[in-house]
């Protein structure tokens, strides 16, 4: 079996969906035999899942991770152990011990932007293949993992506030206009936790919590530049059935992962096929749309 570690020089990098690189390890018998550094080739955290499953990886050990990213690794058929830090090395004999302990999905969706589509453009141009054709990646969470952006490195803070730099922990209810709710932290009965200003948000939501008060209780009306951006149309496409194989198999409403003139996977939704031609719209669910938020400032940490 192969398991896979979010790495930053031997350490568990904390953060899945901006992780440059990871570090795979062969096992077999419940001893490991070789490991090497595999770069994430600057893909975004969306893709993350189906990169891994291409290369064989079937546990992901890491950091922090979304909802949405732990339903798409889910999804691929890896099984993830989120919470860890310290050692990869410690972190696996502690895995194959059967003494690592996951913590679950400890980010959600909310902490990115949307840029999961990859580089979204002409896909038609760049030609791919269908990948894991109903993946399930968990509705508005479909892509979730923490970071704003590809790539590691030091926490870069866009913004000002009293909160920023630091470690928060925050309740949340998130609503349309309709009044529909599309997630809640209290129905899942634990808290967000995330470095505020660090990216690990969409932007509108870690700004509100950037000068909060603990035990505050903020309401907030996002609209979609401060959120999950607007609807680009370039991030629709269409490909003839017969040029992209699988395609055939998929229905509209799938998702499913396609790939890039660099082989880098993105994930994307089927909105039409007919008997020729399929059309996929790698925008997240939520582009174009107006959120509303709830939120409780529980902790604060320096």
């Amino acid at each position: 079996m192969k398991i896979a570690v979010t790495y930053d020089n031997g350490n568990i990098f904390q953060h899945f969906g901006r992780t440059e690189n990871f570090k795979v390890y062969e096992v077999e018998d419940g001893k490991v035999l070789s490991s090497q550094i595999v770069g994430s080739n600057g893909i975004g955290h969306g893709a993350l899942a189906g990169l891994l499953a291409e290369g064989g990886v079937e546990v992901l050990i890491c950091g922090g991770l979304g909802g949405g990213a732990l339903n798409a690794l889910q999804g691929a058929g890896i099984e993830v152990c989120a919470g860890a830090s310290g050692s990869c090395d410690e972190a696996v004999e502690a895995y194959l011990k059967g003494e690592l302990v996951n913590s679950g999905a400890n980010c959600d969706h909310h902490d990115h932007h949307h840029d999961e589509g990859g580089c979204c453009g002409h896909h038609e141009e760049e030609g791919g293949c269908c990948g894991g054709e109903e993946e399930d990646c968990g509705g508005c969470e479909e892509s979730g993992g923490c970071g704003g952006c590809c790539g590691g490195g030091a926490p870069r803070y866009t913004m000002e506030g009293k909160n920023v730099g630091k470690s928060v922990k925050v309740h949340y209810r998130g609503t349309l206009n309709d009044g529909t709710q599309f997630d809640s932290s209290y129905d899942r009965g634990e808290t967000l936790d995330f470095v505020c200003g660090a990216g690990m948000m969409i932007r509108g939501f870690d700004q509100a919590v950037a000068d909060m008060e603990v035990g505050q209780i903020l309401d907030v009306h996002l609209m979609p530049e401060e959120a999950y951006g607007a609807i680009d149309p370039r991030a629709i496409f269409t490909l003839e059935i017969r040029e992209l194989p699988g395609s055939e198999n998929l229905k509209p409403g799938d998702k499913a992962y396609l790939a890039n003139g660099a082989g880098q996977p993105f994930p994307v939704t089927v909105t039409a096929k007919d008997e020729n031609f399929i059309t996929f719209d790698a925008n997240h669910e939520m582009a174009g749309k107006e959120l509303n938020f709830t939120i409780e400032l529980v902790a604060v940490e320096d």
